[in-house]
């Protein structure tokens, strides 16, 4: 067996690899960038089936991106694994506060969780915001209530909330609200990482 020392052909050669699993598929070009990062992620080709994008989420998530991005997301594993470098070039903060003492306080008031309780204290600053949810299905509940009361309007969802209580159907009422543009991941499956690497492919894509 031959072993590849080098992480560049080491990515390289598992794109590559990845390529022939989307074969069939119709993604435009930022699709196809976040579903081939996906699945490197996770080393599961199988996951493209649950991948959906709103339409035209893939590209306006790059255009946002490019511009100044702000990015509120649930838990601290998000905000760590997003491309900070990247990030940077083009302007963008990311935020999360699930760890402050206020968003603890907070929801031990409101009997919510502390994701949950973040996306709230933020109220207004989430509107044109990235929201990226990777863990919490709560935090994604508590967003859509906001929005359908009218008291956000962010600008995408990156909507990956895992787990078996409340991850699938956060998913899918978020989808069947369509309120908001989303890339999502249905069933079950999801994470913090799933959620950093469609941040990261949208920031890597050349255009």
């Amino acid at each position: 067996m031959e072993i590849i020392w080098n992480p560049r052909t080491i990515e390289q050669k598992s794109m590559e690899i990845i390529e022939t699993y989307i074969q069939g598929y119709q993604f435009d070009q930022a699709e196809k960038s976040v579903v081939k990062r996906i699945i490197h992620t996770t080393g599961d080709p199988s996951i493209v089936s649950a991948v959906e994008f709103s339409p035209g989420a893939g590209e306006l998530g790059r255009k946002l991106l490019r511009n100044n991005p702000v990015i509120f997301t649930d838990v601290s594993m998000i905000k760590a694994g997003i491309n900070a470098g990247k990030l940077n070039d083009f302007g963008g903060r990311a935020y999360c506060s699930i760890a402050a003492p206020e968003t603890a306080e907070a929801a031990r008031q409101w009997n919510i969780t502390r994701a949950a309780a973040a996306m709230r204290l933020w109220g207004k600053r989430l509107d044109n915001a990235i929201i990226a949810i990777g863990n919490a299905p709560t935090a994604l509940f508590e967003v859509i209530a906001m929005i359908e009361k009218g008291l956000i309007k962010p600008a995408l969802i990156i909507g990956t909330p895992v787990g078996f209580v409340g991850a699938a159907e956060s998913k899918e009422l978020m989808v069947q609200k369509k309120l908001t543009p989303y890339i999502t991941i249905h069933g079950t499956r999801g994470g913090s990482p799933i959620a950093a690497s469609i941040i990261n492919a949208l920031l890597y894509l050349e255009k």
